[in-house]
C-alpha cells in the first residue's frame, strides 16, 4: 500500500465492510418467506466473505472479497391455490433462517457500533494531544 493505514482507515474499512454485510442480512430477511414456482428461481440467501487487508505487522483491517450465494436446497411447500405453484401443487419457499439472520443482524449491528466507538475514541485522543500543546 501506498500511504500507512491509519486508525481512521482501518475502522473506516472495517464500518464499510460491516455495512456490506448488514445489507446482506437486510436483502436476506426483505426475502424471508418468499415462494417461487421453481426451485431453481427461489431466493437463495447472501452471505458475505471477508478478506483481511495487511498493510505492515500487526497493522490490519477487513475488506469484503466476494459475496457467495446459499447452497442450501430451497423448502417446497405444498400450496395447491397460490398462483406461483407447480402443476403437484407446489411452490419453493426462499432458504431464509430468519432468527439466523437477526442474530446475524446484532453481531453486524455490535460490530459497527465498536468501530465507531474505536473512531470516538481516537478523535478524543487526538484532540486531547493537539490541547497538549497549548
Amino acid at each position: 500500500m501506498a500511504n500507512p493505514l491509519s486508525v481512521f482507515d482501518i475502522a473506516g474499512r472495517a464500518m464499510s465492510a460491516q455495512m456490506v454485510r448488514l445489507n446482506t442480512t437486510a436483502s436476506n430477511l426483505a426475502n424471508a418467506g418468499s415462494v417461487s414456482g421453481t426451485k431453481e428461481s427461489a431466493f437463495k440467501a447472501l452471505k458475505p466473505v471477508f478478506m483481511p487487508v495487511t498493510d505492515r505487522a500487526g497493522v490490519a483491517t477487513v475488506k469484503v472479497s466476494s459475496i457467495l450465494t446459499s447452497q442450501n436446497e430451497a423448502v417446497k411447500k405444498h400450496s395447491p391455490d397460490h398462483p406461483l405453484a407447480d402443476a403437484n401443487g407446489d411452490v419453493w419457499e426462499a432458504n431464509v433462517d430468519s432468527a439466523a439472520e437477526m442474530v446475524e443482524m446484532l453481531e453486524t449491528a455490535r460490530a459497527y457500533q465498536n468501530n465507531v466507538q474505536v473512531l470516538q475514541t481516537a478523535k478524543t485522543l487526538t484532540l486531547d494531544t493537539l490541547r497538549l500543546g497549548k
